[in-house]
């Protein structure tokens, strides 16, 4: 008998001043399940990831949350967060460790004293991301790539059940983001992942399942095909194929709602 999701999203509308921006969206985050969401900018990506961290009051439908292990602070499933890199205020003082700290909030209260254990494990944190020696800078001085490391590390402190990172790799420099999507595999025995990117070839690539947000949501269990498969039904129309050391992938067609204006999109 299958278990029951970490996150079931039934009928889901969405909006903002009177036009709907996602309109019966259905889909099911499973104990780990490596999921990516891609779409056009402005097709509801970032809207949904808003929803389900509940910055988002949507206009109708539910998301339920089914957390499995305790929550020390309140009941709901333990999530982290990877903002995407333009939200954040570089100028606000806080050093590299304050940052990664800080995401054990949601497990000890946000007015509870760190500890010396506490402060031990946000050094192991910056150690695993690639930031040792830089725990007191301020992150004003830190590369873009730093301080996506570093928002990843506050992400991933709490040991969450679920880790949605929106467009990780944007200013991640090349030799991190392979370690990056290593940490993530490693991550996915323990808790399950969501991807929000733009850079499609690397999400087919990386993870396990695929949903496809424009105004709608298209769900993809499984991408993997064979190169049988391939030959077998080359003619077919194929809108992705994500080529790389892994098996190819490929999504089938699938026809959109039409928008506001009449058009239809694929």
């Amino acid at each position: 008998m299958e278990k029951t999701p970490l996150i079931e999203i039934k009928s889901l509308n969405v909006g903002y001043d009177s036009r709907t921006v996602l309109h019966d969206v259905n889909l099911n985050v499973r104990e780990r399940d490596f999921l990516g969401i891609i779409g056009p900018n402005g097709g509801g990506k970032t809207t949904l990831v808003r929803c389900i961290l509940g910055l988002l009051t949507p206009q109708s439908g539910q998301i339920i949350f089914h957390p499995r292990r305790p929550n020390h602070v309140r009941q709901g499933l333990s999530i982290g967060y990877l903002p995407q890199y333009t939200s954040i205020d570089r100028k606000f003082p806080i050093s590299v460790q304050e940052v990664i700290l800080s995401g054990l909030g949601s497990v000890k209260g946000m007015v509870a004293r760190f500890t010396d254990q506490d402060c031990r494990l946000a050094q192991q944190v910056a150690q695993r991301m690639g930031l040792s020696g830089l725990e007191h800078r301020s992150i004003g001085t830190l590369s873009g790539g730093q301080l996506q490391r570093t928002l990843l590390g506050r992400a991933v402190i709490s040991d969450p059940e679920v880790i949605i990172l929106d467009e990780p790799s944007t200013y991640l420099d090349r030799h991190f983001e392979a370690q990056l999507y290593q940490l993530l595999a490693d991550l996915n025995h323990q808790c399950a992942i969501i991807l929000v990117s733009h850079d499609i070839g690397t999400v087919l690539r990386q993870v396990k399942s695929i949903a496809c947000v424009n105004g709608t949501l298209d769900y993809h269990p499984d991408t993997g095909i064979t190169a049988e498969w391939l030959e077998r039904n080359f003619q077919c129309p194929i809108d992705l194929l994500g080529h790389g050391d892994l098996p190819h992938r490929v999504l089938g067609r699938h026809i959109h709602h039409s928008n506001e204006d009449g058009n239809e999109s694929n």
